[in-house]
């Protein structure tokens, strides 16, 4: 899909010019990948008003985290170790005539913002803001089934571990399992830590699993993600451990699997980010749980797991279609335990179906 890179650099060389730069040098490693292919470690894309050039610090591996760069760009390795490719790359501009360069502070460290300063004296550095990120909020279809596969890569593992012996293994085991059957159904690798809570620590969003043993009786909260072709999405499920749940939980796993298709129902096309926070977040102070709970119902995925748009009670915006985001309502009783239910969709129109669900676990409160 080289043309797609193409054209992708083309829109934002249209932004830089616009805002009055001629050059653009790209440093965050995910907007590297989304405009080169591959990000190799360290690498930077310097945009130039002709020719775009990939500069790295070592020759580009190929291995499917990185990614593989657009055969179009042209790659340049740095002759010796220890190198900076941002620096060289703000070199190169000012040698090919660039009187301004614009670069992403909200990226770059100050000692290294110097540095380009220093390599270039009479380049004027302009910011570039967010523009890559902005490019990245609506993703075509190519991105979509990465993402799409990804989640089915994640729903295989979840499924797999639900039919195994859970009674008496550790949340740290689990966890590595499910890293490791990831990878066996062809992920790149995990797109962030997995979080496994039981009893006292299900629910609790971003738990970091420890050696507490699942025990009958036990709230057991999931929480995985995928990464294919660099693609990161998400998906987190609770479940029961024994025959008969109890009242408080079947009642509070009931109230946020309400919230969570609150969440989902408010996905649509010209939908407010914080209508849909809202929509999902009255349902739980319905029920009463209004303390402590997370500080946003979703978020959208991509090459990064937490990405724009961001669903928060201030969050200032609306969806488009062909937006992958996660609606994933929670409610954690300190001492007891909780509930988190977490799904990757794509904000599609009513006219094709409406929001395009990409994590199919089923959500049912099973007993396990």
């Amino acid at each position: 899909m080289p043309e797609v890179y193409a054209t992708r650099r083309e829109r934002l060389r249209e932004r830089c010019t616009a805002s009055g730069s001629a050059a653009a040098l790209v440093t965050r490693p995910a907007n590297v990948r989304y405009l080169a292919g591959a990000a190799p470690l360290g690498a930077v894309l310097l945009l130039g008003s002709d020719e775009d050039m990939l500069l790295c610090a070592g020759p580009p591996s190929g291995e499917a985290m990185e990614g593989r760069p657009d055969e179009a760009l042209e790659i340049r390795v740095l002759p010796r170790a220890g190198g900076d490719p941002a620096v060289a790359a703000a070199g190169l501009a000012a040698d090919q005539g660039a009187e301004s360069l614009a670069v992403e502070e909200h990226h770059l460290t100050v000692t290294r913002h110097r540095a380009l300063g220093s390599v270039a004296p009479r380049l004027l550095l302009a910011d570039l803001g967010g523009a890559v990120e902005q490019l990245r909020v609506i993703k075509d279809e190519e991105e979509i089934s990465a993402l799409r596969i990804g989640a089915e890569i994640a729903d295989q593992a979840l499924g797999e571990l639900l039919e195994s012996i859970l009674v008496g293994r550790t949340e740290r085991h689990l966890a590595l399992e499910l890293e490791r059957r990831l990878v066996d159904h062809g992920a790149d690798g995990p797109a962030f830590a997995t979080s496994v809570g039981t009893g006292p620590n299900s629910g609790r969003r971003g738990h970091r699993p420890s050696d507490r043993r699942v025990e009958e009786g036990d709230f057991l909260s999931v929480c995985l993600g995928a990464t294919y072709r660099g693609y990161r999405c998400e998906i987190g499920r609770t479940f029961v451990i024994g025959t008969s749940p109890a009242d408080w939980q079947i009642e509070l796993y009931d109230l946020v699997f309400a919230a969570q298709r609150a969440g989902r129902e408010a996905l649509a096309p010209g939908a407010a980010y914080r209508d849909v926070d809202r929509a999902a977040r009255q349902v739980l102070d319905s029920g009463g749980h209004t303390e402590g709970l997370p500080p946003l119902t979703g978020h959208g995925v991509g090459l990064e797991i937490d990405e724009d748009p961001q669903l928060a009670p201030a969050a200032m915006g609306k969806l488009d279609a062909c937006v992958p985001v996660t609606v994933e309502p929670g409610v954690h009783l300190p001492g007891r335990g909780g509930v988190r239910i977490d799904d990757t969709l794509v904000v599609r129109p009513e006219a094709d179906g409406g929001p395009e669900l990409l994590t199919i676990t089923t959500k049912e409160l099973l007993a396990l």
